[in-house]
């Protein structure tokens, strides 16, 4: 089943042009991330310089985009074809190893007429 079209997700609980006619509960996408010894050494030569340490946010990008991506495939498998109240978290699982959830409730969705 393909996922959920990424127009169709929301962080509020209303998508506004259509109606949620069926509720199908939370669904989630879960990525576990760490980064390398080679990018934590690149890392720490950018904290030198202060700034945007750029390794990890593409490294956060990454694991976003991924939890993302399994969370509108999640949805579309239990039968949505939208997802109201999205939401990220993220929790340090060991050091250097995170854990990034994206959940929201999956729904079925129509669009309102006139």
């Amino acid at each position: 089943m393909p996922a959920v079209d990424p127009t169709l997700v929301t962080t509020a609980f209303e998508l506004p042009g259509y109606r949620i006619v069926r509720n199908y509960g939370v669904v989630r996408g879960i990525v576990v991330r760490s980064r390398g010894v080679g990018g934590n050494f690149i890392a720490g030569l950018q904290t030198l310089f202060g700034g945007n340490i750029t390794i990890y946010t593409e490294l956060c990008e990454k694991a976003r985009g991924d939890a993302f991506r399994l969370m509108l495939r999640h949805a579309a498998d239990e039968g949505g074809n939208a997802v109201i109240g999205m939401r990220y978290d993220a929790n340090e699982v060991m050091a250097g190893v995170t854990e990034v959830l994206a959940y929201g409730t999956a729904v079925a969705v129509e669009p309102t007429r006139g």
